[in-house]
């Protein structure tokens, strides 16, 4: 059964101001209408839930829909916004500060805005940092590059000393930017607020370049990231032709979900194989990954592989675990290892050519592409609606391909990963020709 309540999102109390934005509550009058707060949408789109509902007069769980509220929480001419990022580079972060502060300032009047720089570190005092203003003016070309123009770092910071931070500097709302680690860290900071009975509100903005994020479509920058892997993947495919048994061996982004590698793929069809770490394989055996490698050379004299970077790590004997400051698993690196057992397997049978390449940081540090840019933008925009009107501990995201408000605590329970039975990974099997299971 499910809990109807689930999705409901927390309020810093009732508003009691007048949106300053001039939209409207009649349809057919060609103006965008204020979302009102009964406007839901619900989450599992199914015939057999619908069904189901019908049948026992069940409340389907929904969602907030995003937008401008008619009644806003904070008196706009007395706010102070911040904005964070944490974690690891992406394209499309610049886009969304960019968003933030324009519309902070040109849409509800937000006169300070500040940036926090180096991530969680940026509100500990003791790391030294200053804050940041940030004025339309100083943010108006960023999204032009990637990475980020506050900074970022790992690791998480003292809650209750951010939160003094936060009041020491009157800050109103914090817009948090980044990953799972970085979402259950504005959360805890939320959770803080919550006991001292502070009025801030905490939004986090899903970044993962790895797409992995619980519940929401898709993240940020991950279809810039696999746009600009696609080129490489196809520049790799011309390495691998040019030589009698030529192999590339391309890694990318993905520690526990193999999004990237899988769309990079179906995007640039001219991949052989796709390791994902959603999959278990074996390197020998009759149906292991090299006897069937042996067969695609054998047929085609070359081939073409795409390993995400945590794909294959059962097959490394040293299986001591060690973590990032983000207390992310460090994976062994799998394409090295890849390398060398190709190498060692057709030495003596027949020689290969192997060229292996890393382009990680490349992608991570490339500017958003144009639909990225777009959703960058709406993301921002929803996310200051939001906060605005009072609500807190939310992400602003997209579900079923509806902007909506959801709360952090659900998306960061678990992460996404590919379904092997889905029909994505049916399409990238399909695409490649590899077989369903490699050993």
């Amino acid at each position: 059964m499910n809990d109807k309540n689930r999705f409901n999102i927390e309020s810093l109390g009732a508003p009691q101001f007048k949106s300053p934005l001039k939209l409207s509550t009649v349809k057919g009058d060609h103006i965008f209408n204020f979302v009102s707060e009964s406007n839901k949408l619900v989450f599992n789109l199914s015939m057999e839930h619908y069904n189901h509902c019908l049948k026992t007069g069940e409340q389907p769980l929904c969602l907030e829909k995003a937008g401008p509220r008619q009644q806003i929480f904070f008196d706009t001419a007395n706010t102070t916004a911040a904005i964070v990022t944490c974690g690891g580079l992406c394209p499309g972060i610049n886009n969304v500060i960019r968003g933030l502060v324009m519309a902070l300032h040109y849409f509800y009047g937000v006169k300070k805005i500040v940036g926090i720089p180096y991530g969680y570190e940026g509100l500990n005092p003791e790391k030294g940092h200053e804050l940041i203003e940030l004025t339309p003016d100083k943010v108006k070309d960023i999204h032009q590059f990637g990475g980020t123009f506050l900074g970022s770092s790992r690791g998480a910071q003292d809650v209750s000393i951010m939160v003094d931070t936060l009041e020491k500097n009157k800050i109103d709302m914090l817009f948090a930017i980044g990953g799972d680690g970085t979402l259950k860290g504005v959360n805890a900071i939320g959770e803080e607020i919550s006991k001292r009975n502070a009025k801030i509100s905490v939004v986090g903005i899903p970044k993962t370049i790895d797409n992995d994020i619980d519940l929401i479509d898709e993240s940020f920058g991950f279809e810039t990231a696999f746009d600009v892997a696609s080129s490489i993947l196809r520049d790799a495919h011309n390495e691998a032709t040019g030589a009698y048994n030529g192999i590339s061996i391309i890694k990318l982004m993905g520690r526990d979900s193999g999004f990237i590698a899988a769309s990079a793929a179906l995007a640039m069809p001219v991949v052989n194989f796709v390791l994902i770490p959603e999959m278990d394989f074996t390197m020998k055996g009759e149906d292991g990954f090299l006897e069937v490698l042996g067969k695609r050379l054998q047929k085609k004299k070359h081939a073409v592989i795409v390993v995400a970077e945590g794909a294959g790590q059962q097959l490394f004997q040293d299986n001591e675990v060690v973590k990032d400051a983000s207390g992310n698993i460090q994976h062994k690196d799998i394409g090295i290892f890849l390398k060398e057992k190709i190498t060692e397997h057709f030495e003596e049978k027949s020689p290969v050519t192997i060229k292996y390449i890393d382009p990680s940081y490349i992608i991570r540090c490339a500017p958003a592409n144009s639909s990225d840019s777009v959703y960058c933008s709406r993301l921002a925009y929803h996310a200051v609606h939001g906060a605005m009107a009072g609500k807190t501990k939310f992400v602003a995201s997209r579900v079923n391909n509806s902007y909506v408000y959801a709360p952090i605590s659900d998306v960061t329970k678990k992460r996404k990963k590919i379904d092997l039975e889905g029909e994505f990974w049916f399409s990238v099997l399909q695409s490649t020709g590899q077989p369903f299971f490699l050993g």
